[in-house]
């Protein structure tokens, strides 16, 4: 990840919640000439896609907090403060889908929505 990618308000991440895993690796795999690497964090298994070296996307089981969400991939956009960028949200008439919440050794993120019900997770990264 570049610093560009780190900077508030800016695109930083993709990610894939699927009911199949292993059928979204070989489809995009085969679509895209990504390599996998897959990696197990707290009690939950997440695959890195990388073309060539650049990881530029993660892949993820559905989790119960889906419900009966359709698989799909989520957009992430940098922010300076998550905490603050949730209040932010709502105040400018946006709901907050998932409180802002720590993902270790990454960062903290949540999930919103705008007025118009379109979902975004915003991302602050751990400094390093």
């Amino acid at each position: 990840m570049t610093d560009t990618m780190k900077q508030h308000g800016a695109f930083s991440w993709n990610e894939l919640m699927t009911t199949d895993v292993n059928a979204a690796k070989t489809f995009y795999g085969d679509m895209f000439g990504w390599a996998f690497e897959d990696m197990k964090t707290n009690d939950m298994e997440y695959t890195m896609a990388k073309a060539g070296d650049q990881e530029v996307a993660g892949i993820m089981g559905m989790t119960p907090e889906a419900g009966e969400m359709p698989p799909m991939w989520g957009a992430y956009v940098t922010v300076d403060d998550v905490e603050a960028s949730a209040k932010q949200a709502e105040a400018l008439g946006g709901k907050i889908l998932l409180a802002p919440r720590d993902i270790p050794n990454v960062g903290k993120f949540c999930v919103i929505c705008d007025p118009q019900g379109a979902a975004l997770s915003l991302i602050t990264y751990l400094k390093k």
